[in-house]
């Protein structure tokens, strides 16, 4: 039997340590990562061949692949986008009712 609070609880927790925006920051990029590495094997890219074909330096690559690295531009992110048959989409979506996290 799942606990239909557990995800809620965790949430809670996090917003009482004050670390909820950055936990979940730091998980999308990890999403965001995880992607451009995938579509990168689909089409056969290395990050030297990635980072050509974006205009970019390796190392400049490099930091968009490090989940650990906070900080990416949308430039950086369209031109990924861009090399892999990609558009960059981002939305501002409706919060559940529920939810008690607020953007100061």
């Amino acid at each position: 039997m799942t606990n239909p609070h557990l995800g809620s609880a965790f949430e809670g927790f996090l917003e009482e340590e004050g670390v909820l925006e950055e936990v979940t920051a730091a998980a999308l990029k990890k999403a965001i990562v995880l992607n451009i590495l995938e579509l990168m094997r689909e089409n056969s890219l290395t990050q030297a061949e990635m980072a050509r074909r974006m205009g970019t330096s390796r190392s400049s690559l490099r930091r968009l692949l490090d989940p650990g690295s906070p900080s990416v531009t949308l430039l950086t992110l369209k031109r990924a986008a861009r090399v892999l048959g990609k558009e960059l989409r981002i939305e501002f979506v409706d919060v559940s009712l529920d939810s008690t996290t607020q953007v100061a």
